[in-house]
């Protein structure tokens, strides 16, 4: 009659702890189900929130434009644009790599340019000058490579990039300022397209 107990005892014991092992596995099972539906989420949540980033920073910086008129050291450049009646076109999808003169480097051309090529009459040479500015595509500094690359103008610019980034005579200053349609570029000197004499407009 012992041995009958004994023996039931075993067998009840067996079966806890099969029951055990089977809930542990389930358990188990369970939670590495939980962690990998975890990291899915985190990473779409991820994905979601950066894509949701990008599009909120182009949306608040704006237009080339945009950002151009709301920095002062672009005031000269700026009524170039407007002008030029260039600022449609510079707010366009693009996307525009611009290299874009400060009020000093305007300041620095010849006496009374300036003023000959914000008027009507010089419209043309204008619309030259400013397309010159103006690269098809958006191209950060890190990507920029020495040689020569074509404007929206139809010319060249030659880009350098030892000890910095130059473009023909001028220096950036100032690199990749975003803009929702391109990237700026800000240069210490304006550049003048060949067969183009700004000087002559100047009576």
């Amino acid at each position: 009659m012992k041995i009958r107990l004994v023996g039931a005892a075993a067998v009840v014991a067996a079966a806890l702890v099969l029951a055990a092992c089977g809930d542990d596995a389930t358990d188990t099972d369970a939670a590495a189900t939980a962690d990998v539906t975890a990291e899915a989420t985190d990473a779409t949540t991820a994905e979601m929130t950066e894509e949701m980033t990008e599009e909120m920073t182009e949306e608040a910086a704006g237009t080339v434009v945009d950002v151009a008129a709301g920095n002062p050291d672009f005031s000269t450049l700026v009524a170039a644009i407007e002008a030029a009646g260039l600022a449609e076109t510079l707010s366009a999808p693009g996307p525009y790599t611009v290299f874009a003169p400060t009020n000093e480097a305007f300041a620095a051309l010849p006496a009374g340019v300036l003023d000959a090529l914000l008027l009507p009459e010089n419209k043309d040479t204008l619309v030259s000058i400013l397309t010159y500015h103006v690269v098809a595509g958006a191209v950060t500094s890190d990507q920029i490579t020495a040689g020569d690359v074509a404007t929206v103008e139809g010319g060249n610019v030659t880009l350098g990039t030892e000890g910095g980034v130059t473009v023909n005579d001028a220096t950036v200053v100032t690199p990749d300022i975003t803009a929702s349609n391109g990237v700026i570029h800000v240069i210490d000197a304006v550049l003048i397209p060949e067969g183009v004499d700004p000087a002559a407009l100047v009576g």
